[in-house]
């Protein structure tokens, strides 16, 4: 069997993430790009070294046969696995030169490795039930791939499916492979942004890949779309999430606000928008600075199921309870009840306009701040919906004049928060 360095087949954009999987500094590698970044050929060629990997650990007695390795693959459609997944798989095996250790069964979406029967699944997600009986001849799945991951629901179905193969064993690798849909709060754009210790994010594009690999002809398509229609080559070929063009928020900066900022924040706001059950109670603290109109979102409390009294300790153990809160008015009790336990709530004054004239005055003056600061370490779900909120189409695909009431519980609280600031400047 001739010896070959993986290195030289694969792109020079992936070299360090390639050693840092072996390296086993990260357990979850979310690659996303555009077409031709080959980053489900780097995958195809990592699930098949984990394979062989782990099979010299297990013949040089490093391992035992219960600690060998298998690989899973899945796709949210079944009838899509052959051709895609299942064609780069067989790739990878010929270009690492190890056919002649591998046999494919076609029968079952499956290809053994013979010296030691690991397997590499190929797994469609049309039957969640058929997943949980999925057991490999030895060892555990070492090696888990979500190839278009954008064809899923959601983060709950990954971790349902995680939970269904992820037993027993350790030093797990798991690849998610996809291009950025172009609408922003798909699920898929927002958790990329979330920072996780076990997670390492990479973006590559068919710039980072030598040019002889793809062809002359796959560069001229991807030229004479960037020079007729720059959005689409933006999104379909460097993999960038462009947006409908309908963002509320503009003006949205995601930075890190520092201790040290905060220590000298002098004008702070707080609101809170009542929530139980459905809906989370949303409680926001920020700073408004006047002169510069920039607001700080500096801290939130975000949670479903949480009484009224649970919302007031948790206030105090911050030690907000001595700043005053506006509230949605909507409910008098829980604006009474704060009140009686010693807070300084109120009522916002939203009845005055009308429901939609206040919502429609509260997130114009969001709109025309000159900044809207947020640090989603901070507050990660102010930070979700700020970022995602857009405008909704109609069923011609034109922007609706209305704002969504959908997802904007922090925008809501802040609303109340900044009410006296919007009064000021006449907007009511």
């Amino acid at each position: 069997m001739e010896e070959i360095n993986p290195k030289d087949i694969i792109s020079p954009c992936f070299h360090k993430v390639f050693d840092d999987i072996f390296l086993g500094r990260h357990i979850h590698y979310w690659l996303k790009g555009g077409r031709g970044s080959t980053k489900s050929s780097f995958i195809s060629i990592m699930v098949v070294l984990t394979i062989f990997e782990s099979y010299l650990k297990y013949h040089s007695g490093e391992i035992s046969q219960a600690e060998l390795g298998n690989a899973i693959c899945f796709r949210k459609v079944g009838n899509s696995l052959r051709n895609s997944v299942g064609s780069q798989i067989k790739w990878a095996i010929d270009q690492l030169h190890l056919s002649s250790l591998f046999t494919e069964k076609t029968a079952v979406n499956q290809f053994v490795f013979n010296p030691t029967g690991q397997l590499i699944f190929l797994a469609g997600c049309d039957d969640p039930q058929k997943i949980k009986s999925i057991k490999p001849r030895v060892g555990f799945f070492q090696c888990v791939w979500f190839e278009e991951l954008a064809e899923f629901t959601g983060m709950e179905e990954i971790r349902n499916l995680l939970q269904s193969v992820i037993r027993g064993g350790e030093n797990f690798r798991i690849f998610y492979s996809y291009n950025p849909p172009q609408v922003r709060q798909n699920w898929v754009n927002f958790e990329s942004e979330i920072d996780i210790p076990t997670r390492l994010v990479h973006h590559s594009t068919y710039l980072d890949v030598p040019p002889d690999w793809l062809g002359k002809q796959f560069i001229a398509e991807a030229e004479l779309l960037k020079n007729t229609k720059p959005q689409n080559y933006e999104h379909e070929y460097l993999g960038v999430a462009t947006g409908t063009g309908g963002t509320v928020f503009e003006n949205v900066e995601v930075r890190e606000i520092t201790d040290e900022e905060i220590a000298k924040f002098d004008h702070i706001r707080q609101g809170i928008d009542w929530g139980f059950s459905v809906d989370p109670a949303c409680f926001i603290r920020c700073h408004f600075d006047k002169t510069r109109r920039i607001l700080y979102l500096i801290d939130e409390i975000y949670q479903r199921h949480l009484f009224n009294t649970e919302l007031m300790e948790l206030i105090k153990q911050k030690g907000y309870h001595h700043t005053t809160i506006v509230a949605d008015s909507a409910e008098p009790k829980s604006v009474s009840e704060f009140w009686h336990h010693g807070f300084l709530c109120y009522g916002a004054r939203k009845k005055a306009q009308g429901k939609k004239g206040y919502v429609s005055y509260g997130v114009k003056f969001l709109q025309d701040l000159q900044k809207i600061v947020i640090d989603q370490r901070r507050t990660p779900n102010a930070h979700r919906e700020f970022v995602l909120y857009e405008y909704e189409k109609d069923k011609d695909g034109e922007f609706k004049p209305d704002y969504p009431d959908k997802n904007n519980h922090s925008i809501d609280a802040v609303r109340y928060a900044l009410e006296d600031d919007m009064e000021a400047r006449g907007l009511f």
